[in-house]
């Protein structure tokens, strides 16, 4: 079981909160084993579009594989805004020591900052805020215009709709691209925005263009990327011709369909041998006949 535990503070905004708790919740229902949480400094919290919330305000106990959240709140200057207590500040580093996982989202960026988290570390937050963000943490380095960032299990969003990206990214190393575009497809969005290039996924690394066609064909891809997939059957679910698809796939993309789904498998296996699979095994789970083709793949990788 993981635990997923949203930290509130008084004033946050509802997406900040909803869009990830709502990704997590679903991985709940298809039976992931997730149970999430809230907890707050006092039972009741206050929301920046006016909804009120009830929290719990003793933690669950929490292990290395759990993850804790904090959404941002409304503030014309976060100096103005909720500062976390001692107490929770220490829970959130206590957390990250054991080798749990700390996000945020939004200015909840700041309250990692308060905590201590954020120095030596890249981080992001809404656009609107990132220069107070440095200024205010010149310790930490903040980057520009990215959906999300992860650095030694501290990871940080830009806001609002962002933290559902940031959600989707969390389940797909944990579980694989194809469960995080399920959980996408019942959330009706789509998985393909990018957050920090080097880190996340390559399900949301190359869903940020527009074509539909070439959607449609990554969400079959992404729930089928362990089977032989032949191309006249990828060109007929998009309605193409095969060399249609394979350009308009590579214009958006950067690869063909073939690398697309050599690449799935890639980092899939990776995850694998990384949780202690033999190579042998973490090939023919995600498609390969055998380990000769995943070991090609990971020295061209490196």
């Amino acid at each position: 079981m993981t635990r997923v535990v949203f930290l509130l503070v008084q004033h946050l905004h509802l997406l900040d909160l909803a869009g990830p708790a709502q990704v997590f919740s679903t991985a709940a229902d298809l039976g992931l084993g997730y149970d999430v949480s809230f907890v707050a400094d006092r039972e009741d919290v206050t929301t920046a579009q006016g909804l009120p919330l009830r929290a719990a305000t003793d933690w669950p106990d929490l292990g290395p594989g759990d993850l804790v959240l904090v959404p941002g709140w409304r503030s014309p200057k976060t100096a103005g805004g909720p500062r976390l207590t001692e107490s929770q500040a220490a829970l959130l580093v206590s957390h990250h020591g054991r080798g749990g996982t700390v996000g945020s989202v939004c200015s909840g960026a700041f309250a990692l900052g308060q905590a201590g988290l954020l120095a030596g570390r890249r981080c992001t937050t809404h656009h609107e805020l990132q220069e107070e963000l440095a200024q205010r943490h010149p310790e930490a380095a903040v980057l520009r215009d990215r959906l999300f960032v992860v650095d030694d299990r501290v990871v940080t969003s830009a806001g609002i709709a962002s933290g559902i990206d940031l959600a989707l990214h969390l389940v797909a190393v944990r579980h694989g691209p194809a469960v995080a575009a399920r959980i996408a497809r019942s959330m009706v969005v789509y998985a393909r925005r990018d957050g920090d290039a080097a880190q996340d996924s390559a399900m949301l690394r190359h869903r940020s263009h527009l074509s539909d066609a070439v959607h449609r064909v990554q969400d079959l891809i992404d729930a089928r990327y362990a089977e032989p997939l032949r191309l006249a059957d990828l060109a007929a679910a998009a309605g193409l011709s095969e060399r249609t698809l394979t350009r308009r796939f590579t214009d958006a993309t950067g690869m063909t369909p073939l690398r697309y789904q050599s690449t799935l498998r890639l980092e899939r296996a990776e995850h694998l041998i990384s949780q202690g699979s033999p190579t042998e095994s973490a090939a023919r789970a995600v498609g390969f006949g055998d380990a000769r083709m995943l070991r090609r793949l990971r020295a061209g990788a490196r």
